[in-house]
């Protein structure tokens, strides 16, 4: 994908996110990896609320700026360079990455026990899919943001417990995707535990199947879900592209 396509992705699932109330005031982050590189990537600027978000408010970090751009926290926020960054560089199938204190996803990061039960095909996505990272210490600086990586290792998905969610893919349309499916998988299981009722938890073997088939989806439902956002934009906010 070209930058400039890549730029409109990232742009467009700022804006999906305010429309979803996933953001936090003008806080969390999303970021993505320059085509071929995992040491320069776009991330969104300080201050900017997630509805006003364009593609001229992705700021490029790399080896040469980010020492720089560090000093300067009104142009990127610091633990968006030491999260995104460090995850960038030692994940190397985390080329985007998207981070919210959504309120289904921090709620369950809340809990002493955040794992996401398989009851519902979509909680099935996330069966053993799922890394948590339950040691906490602070607010993503360097230190933080290297056991952020360490514990994210293979999966795609980091819950980080009192934090938030963070998902990654190989593309914005993954990543985003991913987040989508998250948030409303954690509404689920929240809402049925408010029943007080006995949930219905799949077996190992349906939930390892499901998540699988997932995987395997014959048609890239990602990249559907988020050309079909873009289309939305495209009407009612075609700013985004600016």
């Amino acid at each position: 994908m070209e930058i400039t396509e890549l730029k409109k992705d990232l742009a467009a699932t700022f804006r999906w996110t305010a429309r979803l109330n996933m953001n936090e005031g003008v806080a969390n982050h999303f970021s993505a990896c320059v085509p071929g590189s995992t040491d320069e990537f776009l991330v969104n600027k300080s201050g900017v609320h997630f509805s006003q978000m364009k593609v001229s408010d992705l700021i490029l970090v790399n080896k040469e700026n980010i020492e720089e751009l560090k000093k300067k926290p009104d142009l990127v926020d610091a633990t968006a360079i030491n999260i995104h960054g460090t995850i960038h560089q030692k994940v190397p199938h985390a080329k985007c990455i998207f981070h919210v204190h959504s309120k289904y996803a921090t709620a369950l990061s809340a809990l002493k026990n955040p794992t996401l039960p398989p009851i519902d095909q979509n909680t099935m996505r996330f069966y053993n899919r799922v890394s948590i990272y339950n040691e906490y210490g602070g607010m993503g600086f360097e230190e933080e943001s290297l056991k952020m990586a360490a514990a994210l290792g293979n999966k795609q998905n980091l819950l980080m417990s009192n934090h938030g969610i963070l998902t990654t893919g190989e593309t914005v349309s993954d990543g985003f995707d991913a987040l989508y499916y998250f948030e409303k998988s954690a509404e689920t299981y929240l809402t049925a535990l408010a029943t007080g009722k006995e949930l219905n938890v799949a077996s190992h073997e349906v939930a390892e199947k499901t998540a699988q088939e997932w995987s395997n989806y014959p048609s890239d439902m990602g990249r559907a879900h988020l050309d079909q956002i873009r289309l939305i934009l495209d009407k009612e906010e075609p700013d985004y592209q600016n």
